[in-house]
């Protein structure tokens, strides 16, 4: 049987197939939907995690119980999972352990653009590339058959092109892999330097071993088209290698990035008057194969860099033009006035008010990562810094801290209820045990948004939606030190009230947090309220209803109007109409 599948869900069937048992993962674009396809198989145990770092350590609990497991994240998710990562490589599994890593060339929902081979490298772990979705889930299935033989995990890095393209996947049935005995070993397993040093040695002998193993294996294919002209690739850059140059080149598809294969790529090159390398982002392949003196037939240095850049998303169109100086004809439009359309908080987002009271308090605002990030847009602008997750409430705390008294009053850290439970926590700890004086603001929308309304601990709701205990956000904040009279709960639709409370904790001269509650406009069970509509009598073109930014509202003819097919109702809008021209809805 065939199937159309994403290579994300064809990850996740390759999971099913390789007869994985537990699944731990953060979400995070572009790898959230690996988990979710998971937890659809009833065989799999699906969990959401409050961040990638427990994840990882669940799914090598789980390896090391004798079980086949799972956890996915996106490259800065990587980051956060970082120490167990390292781990790993020195602990080694028992049932087999894959870690899926998500990388974003373009960066179309992140903050940077950084390569995840280098931690591959980094960590001693050895990493498949799969190029499109049939390889999604072969290379899945593979990497557990390797990770038991080799006794590491092992890491499948995908991109965002690679994750939600579409392509045929053969399905087979799944292998109910038997699970392995647990046998103590406190030398293996126990990381203190007495035993880690033994197990270092363990590692770098893996490594050979893999390098030996990466020389022939069938995750590397070659194909010789009896060209001049060599293209050493990998992932998503085969493919477009292929539509660029078909079979005018011969090809080194690397399915196994590390380690690499240099023996057998020294023969290709060796085969081939220029040699090219085309990879994402940094030239890892690159400077492994030059490092190690490969050349082309003439003698001559493999290229790469020089012709490509090291950011961005590549594609055919970018390869012909840089490699073979060809640009596809297109046509300008230079006379036709097309609105621009930024990313922008939906219609009814209980965010918005927050964002305009920022605005109009003229407060310093550090933020944090989730749908709230787009309060920096225009015309809100309600947001000074986006660093990483949970960086909101530590940064807040360092620049109180430097600029005293002052900056306390003045300046707040914006934080999501899922970013809160990811890693908000131990800063919010920081300021009291720290004596700080900060104000945090938690946008608590029921769910975790941008990633597409996946649960977290506050929901109430696992990944399975089965009933679990919800975790208090007030409990949480009184537990690490907020005394309960600064602990303030509020609904953001209620602006007028929300800058009540800010003005009144940003003047207490003790840290405070302040709940912002209301679930996402956009969840299934949120009724929205009959549209909201503009009397044209009363509207003066002010446009001080234009000031949230809400998508809803538009000005036609000098005058605001509001598209009642967007509009939930939500009434923000009417608290900054001096006139009160706005109100009433649709089915007065």
């Amino acid at each position: 049987m065939k199937k159309l599948m994403i290579g994300n869900e064809a990850v996740a069937r390759g999971l099913y197939e390789a007869g994985v048992r537990l699944v731990s993962s953060y979400p995070g674009t572009p790898s959230t939907e690996i988990t979710e396809y998971a937890a659809k198989y009833d065989e799999i145990y699906a969990e959401w995690a409050p961040n990638e770092k427990v994840a990882l350590e669940v799914a090598l609990g789980g390896a090391i119980a004798g079980g086949r497991t799972f956890c996915a994240m996106k490259h800065v998710g990587l980051n956060v999972a970082a120490d167990p990562l390292f781990i790993t490589a020195y602990t080694g599994i028992n049932g087999g352990m894959v870690i899926g890593v998500a990388d974003d060339p373009g960066m179309h929902s992140s903050q940077n653009e950084q390569d995840s081979r280098h931690y591959a490298i980094a960590a001693k772990l050895p990493m498949l590339e799969p190029a499109d979705s049939e390889e999604c889930c072969s290379f899945t299935k593979i990497a557990y058959e390797l990770s038991e033989q080799f006794d590491t995990p092992f890491v499948l890095r995908s991109s965002t092109r690679v994750a939600h393209s579409q392509s045929i996947v053969e399905l087979s049935d799944r292998n109910d892999v038997p699970l392995r005995d647990y046998v103590k070993d406190a030398s293996k397993y126990v990381m203190m330097p007495a035993n880690a040093k033994g197990r270092h040695v363990v590692v770098e002998k893996r490594l050979l071993d893999l390098a030996e193993f990466a020389e022939t294996t069938e995750l590397n294919k070659i194909e010789i088209n009896g060209s001049s002209l060599g293209i050493i690739t990998a992932g998503s850059s085969y493919i477009y290698s292929k539509e660029c140059f078909g079979d005018s080149a011969s090809y080194f598809k690397l399915g196994m990035v590390n380690p690499i294969p240099l023996k057998a790529l020294r023969d290709f090159a060796e085969k081939h008057d220029r040699v090219i390398v085309i990879e994402e982002l940094d030239p890892v392949l690159e400077t492994q194969i030059k490092a190690a003196g490969i050349k082309n037939a003439k003698g001559g240095d493999v290229e790469g860099k020089n012709l490509l850049p090291l950011l961005g998303e590549f594609s055919s169109e970018l390869l012909r033009e840089k490699i073979l100086g060809e640009k596809n004809e297109y046509s300008e439009l230079s006379d036709v006035n097309i609105p621009m359309r930024p990313p922008a908080l939906c219609s009814g987002c209980p965010h918005r008010g927050v964002f305009y009271i920022f605005k109009k308090l003229k407060l310093n605002v550090f933020g944090d990562i989730g749908c709230y990030t787009l309060g920096a847009a225009h015309p809100l602008g309600g947001m000074d810094t986006t660093l990483c997750m949970g960086a909101s409430i530590s940064a807040i705390h360092g620049f109180n801290k430097i600029r005293g008294k002052e900056s306390e009053r003045k300046s707040v850290a914006v934080i999501g209820d899922s970013t809160f439970m990811h890693s908000g926590m131990t800063g919010l700890a920081n300021i009291t045990y720290n004596t700080g004086v900060s104000t945090v603001v938690i946008v608590d929308n029921s769910i975790t948004g941008m990633t597409g309304h996946q649960q977290n601990p506050c929901t109430g709701l696992t990944l399975k939606n089965q009933p679990t205990y919800a975790i208090s956000l007030e409990a949480v904040a009184e537990a690490a030190g907020i005394a309960k009279d600064h602990i303030r709960v509020v609904d953001p639709y209620d602006i007028a009230a929300l800058e009540t409370v800010l003005r009144e904790e940003l003047e207490a001269e003790v840290p405070s947090v302040v709940i912002c509650r209301r679930p996402c406009a956009l969840l299934k069970y949120v009724k929205s309220a009959p549209a909201l509509k503009i009397d044209p009598e009363k509207c003066k073109g002010c446009r001080a209803c234009m000031a949230i930014g809400c998508p809803s509202i538009s000005m036609v003819d000098g005058k605001a109007v509001i598209d009642s097919a967007l509009c939930t109702g939500c009434g923000v809008c009417t608290h900054l109409c001096r006139f009160g021209a706005i109100g009433g809805n649709d089915n007065d």
